[in-house]
């Protein structure tokens, strides 16, 4: 197989193009620990060379490193090759496998479009393959599902494996006004006696008024701050007074910390909201309490 002459799929136009080397790792972690899987994926350089590609017209894509193939967003270097073969540059593409491509089927298929009407062909560790050819291209349809197949079940192992841990108790998110993280990792009560005086005084008051809108015309009228203590950006960590507003005050009347309970699961991430916004999930919607851990 890597001989040309021992390949039909092989033609002279492929080699009049270019062969582009597709490298990425899904994580930071990945490409610092697993460095020998990259190094692997360098080495299709010499495979392009022995299948009959000049030097000079060999290119590697690494702009992906440390990048999840879950999306072609937030992806240069898939997108660059997208580009490069709707502008008719490229003869092969080589990836260590094809999962390193893309690990959704809508990607996936989109690029099998692309080197079908380009006839470009892909190549792994394994074979060559040629999209336009339907034995290869229902070869790489299930390619592409097992990818992102496998995705699917990484992502919910690990999720499991964060539930797990969530119900012994040990995954502490941000903590709440009036508490602080400390270097072990868990929550303490913020060592500022002021701070410790606002909060017993937001819930005295909320006895006393029994609304949020009472509590905040209360807390409003005798010019009362709130401590804050950013969990990022570059005041982290340091404590700001700032005025009350009504979504902070909600926040703390509905966590169960401050009445020594854990909660982990309290939030849905909805995904139409995404899809309105036009960007990344964020947010999220608030649980059954019975859906908690």
């Amino acid at each position: 197989m890597n001989d040309p002459l021992l390949s039909p799929k092989l033609r002279p136009w492929h080699l009049d193009k270019s062969a582009f080397v597709y490298v990425r790792q899904s994580t930071p972690q990945q490409v610092s620990d697993h460095q020998e899987s990259t190094a692997r994926q360098y080495a299709l350089a010499s495979r392009a060379a022995i299948l009959g590609w000049a030097a000079d017209r060999i290119t590697v894509i690494d702009d992906d490193l440390g990048r999840s193939g879950l999306s072609i967003e937030g992806r240069p270097g898939f997108q660059r090759l997208l580009a490069e073969v709707a502008l008719d540059h490229v003869g092969l593409i080589l990836g260590l496998e094809m999962s390193r491509l893309a690990r959704s089927n809508r990607d996936w298929h989109q690029l099998l479009e692309r080197c079908a009407r380009f006839r470009v062909l892909l190549a792994d560790a394994d074979a060559i393959y040629d999209p336009a050819d339907h034995n290869d291209r229902l070869l790489l349809g299930l390619h592409g599902m097992m990818s992102e197949a496998e995705l699917h079940v990484l992502k919910e192992r690990m999720y499991q494996g964060r539930v797990n841990k969530a119900r012994r108790g040990v995954i502490m998110g941000v903590p709440p006004l009036g508490y602080i993280r400390t270097a072990a990792g868990e929550w303490a009560i913020d060592p500022d006696e002021r701070v410790q005086a606002t909060v017993r005084l937001i819930f005295d008051r909320f006895d006393r008024e029994a609304t949020l809108h009472g509590l905040l015309r209360s807390l409003v009228r005798d010019a009362v701050r709130i401590p804050i203590r950013p969990s990022s950006g570059p005041t982290r960590g340091e404590l700001e007074w700032r005025r009350p507003n009504r979504t902070t005050l909600c926040n703390m009347l509905h966590h169960p910390s401050y009445a020594g309970a854990y909660r982990f699961g309290h939030r849905q991430v909805d995904p139409r909201e995404s899809c309105r916004a036009g960007g990344p999930p964020a947010g999220g919607r608030a649980r059954r309490r019975t859906a908690w851990c």
